[in-house]
């Protein structure tokens, strides 16, 4: 049988390429793919991705083909990103410490919590969290997203991580021991060289951000620790780190590349590559 992926995106704007890529690659591979949003809602592309004009500030130049933009924007506005599984629905919510009757309410969350992540890591053979600024807001601090991340670890199947979304990989720990799931790992993501200094945007949120409200690097130089490491590979045109079962792309043209790693993971077991 085909294999099976869960896409997650944010709700408040991806990237189009860093869609594009890891689904074309997964399409030509024949895997079936689900896409989910924190509460169902459909994803949108940021309007800078879809636009091969654009000039990325800290780069200095277009960061999107013509071809890629046309690409980008056919999926966006195809039938397949219409009614998103919804996170809120598929896993349940901690409840607060102050809840009454915490210690009853803690037991049926762990009880459903069981059962959802068992059902999810049962139907999907890899995750995939697509980047752009939109999971700054909803993606990176996403608790249900978090055990979802944390059940396929445990269930040792890979997981794809792009731009701001390896932040998910950071923050993603276990409740009782808060140890990261990167210690001495691998990986590459946005580097401080690549983040905006001013104008940082989603979509649905009329205002600016200005620069990102966190240094993706230092994030992800704390959570690998000495025995693992950071790569941001300025100054190179690719940058995607496999360190089993974490796939990381750094940004924008690294999209296609974690398709085809994550294909090679899973048909040829591919574990360690890019550093």
């Amino acid at each position: 049988m085909s294999k099976r992926v869960l896409v997650v995106l944010s709700e408040y704007g991806y990237w189009g390429e860093e869609l594009v890529g890891p689904v074309e690659e997964m399409d030509r591979a024949g895997y079936r793919i689900a896409f989910a949003t924190p509460t169902g809602a459909r994803p949108q592309a940021l309007p800078p991705s879809l636009d091969p004009e654009y000039v990325d500030p800290p780069l200095g130049r277009p960061v999107t083909t013509a071809s890629m933009a046309r690409r980008a924007r056919e999926l966006d506005e195809s039938s397949r990103l219409d009614n998103p599984l919804s996170l809120a629905d598929l896993v349940p919510e901690r409840p607060y410490y102050s809840a009454v009757n915490h210690l009853r309410a803690l037991e049926e969350y762990n009880r459903k919590l069981d059962s959802a992540t068992a059902e999810l890591v049962e139907g999907f053979d890899a995750l995939v969290i697509v980047g752009g600024s939109g999971p700054i807001v909803d993606l990176a601090n996403n608790e249900r997203l978090h055990e979802i991340v944390l059940a396929f670890v445990a269930a040792d199947k890979p997981i794809v991580a792009e731009c701001y979304g390896v932040a998910v990989l950071a923050f993603a720990r276990d409740m009782e021991s808060r140890e990261s799931i990167l210690w001495g790992k691998h990986v590459t993501g946005h580097p401080k060289e690549y983040d905006y200094k001013d104008g940082t945007g989603f979509v649905g949120v009329d205002f600016n951000m200005g620069p990102p409200p966190y240094p993706l690097e230092y994030i992800l130089r704390d959570a690998t620790g000495p025995d693992g490491g950071f790569h941001g590979n300025v100054g190179k045109d690719i940058s995607v780190v496999v360190d089993y079962p974490f796939i990381t792309a750094r940004s924008t043209p690294d999209s296609v590349e974690s398709g085809q790693k994550l294909v090679q993971v899973l048909e040829n077991g591919l574990e360690r590559s890019g550093w």
